[in-house]
């Protein structure tokens, strides 16, 4: 089983040696590891790699298109089974390969799990709440409401992406919550309870941070997957539940900022999920969101 590990990096280049070294590291080796330096700004990531001349390390560049765009190149520039994925500012534990391996070898009809995962918040430790514990098997219903998938703990079979798709580019935030949903609803998700990756938050340039109302890129999320037409009846109406509950959220909130017009489109697109239950929709353009 072979196992190649995508890195993006755009400017936050600080941690990214410590997360190859600590791919490096693994008690059970990658096959590659896949850095792609999304256009980023002075020092270039061949400077902060400098070396390291493990031969299974390779640099991609490519223009600043956003993390998706990233993660997309990473993968197609692999042909490796399975595929895992590092976020720049964290990093894997050495047993996270190994343990992941064996979770699939015990379990061969799995074709996606997650570890456990260390949260570190400016520096300090800290406990995640309990809507944050990571459920497995068929997780969608649990995976509407919020991200309960984090892609430093993932890995998947490359299959995966032939069946469902890729990250998608014109996401600006929330493109994994969008991938997620595609995923857990045709396959269950399996899950190690082992803290196996140390996971950092609270830098400036956190998209959580960039993007306000991130549940409006969920809407479109949501929207996307209930107009695709894949979803069994159930599924349709757990995901309807969820997307008028946000719908209406993001009207409230947009009339206490005085956005009328837009506060308006929330109300029609509620009104028009709700009243007709989910049936296939002329809906506004997605750029409207």
């Amino acid at each position: 089983m072979d196992v190649a590990v995508v890195i993006p990096v755009y400017e936050r280049k600080e941690p990214l040696r410590a997360a190859v070294e600590s791919v490096m590291d693994q008690t059970e080796p990658v096959k590659e590891i896949i850095v792609i330096d999304a256009g980023s700004e002075g020092t270039p990531a061949t400077e902060v790699l400098e070396g390291l001349t493990d031969r299974r390390l390779r640099l991609l560049f490519q223009p600043n298109l956003g993390v998706s765009a990233a993660r997309n190149l990473g993968i197609k520039a692999t042909k490796a089974e399975w595929v895992a994925f590092l976020d720049s500012d964290d990093h894997w534990l050495p047993e996270k390969n190994a343990m992941h391996l064996k979770y699939h070898r015990d379990h061969p009809e799995q074709l996606i799990s997650q570890t456990d995962e260390v949260w570190h918040r400016d520096g300090v430790r800290i406990n995640p709440k309990e809507h944050h514990a990571k459920p497995a098997g068929d997780i969608f219903e649990k995976s509407l409401e919020r991200c309960l998938i984090s892609p430093s703990a993932v890995m998947m079979k490359r299959s995966l992406f032939d069946d469902v798709g890729l990250f998608d580019p014109t996401f600006p935030a929330c493109e994994d919550y969008d991938l997620w949903l595609r995923i857990t609803s045709r396959y269950p998700v399996g899950l190690i309870s082992k803290q196996l990756v140390v996971k950092t938050g609270g830098h400036e340039d956190q998209l959580s941070r960039k993007h306000w109302g991130m549940d409006r890129f969920r809407v479109r999320a949501l929207r996307k997957i209930i107009d695709g037409g894949t979803l069994s009846d159930d599924q349709k109406w757990g995901a309807l539940q969820v997307l008028t509950a946000k719908l209406s959220i993001l009207e409230m909130g947009s009339r206490k900022r005085g956005k009328t017009a837009e506060a308006q489109l929330y109300l029609q697109l509620r009104e028009r999920y709700a009243e007709l239950g989910g049936e296939n929709l002329t809906l506004f353009p997605d750029d409207a969101l």
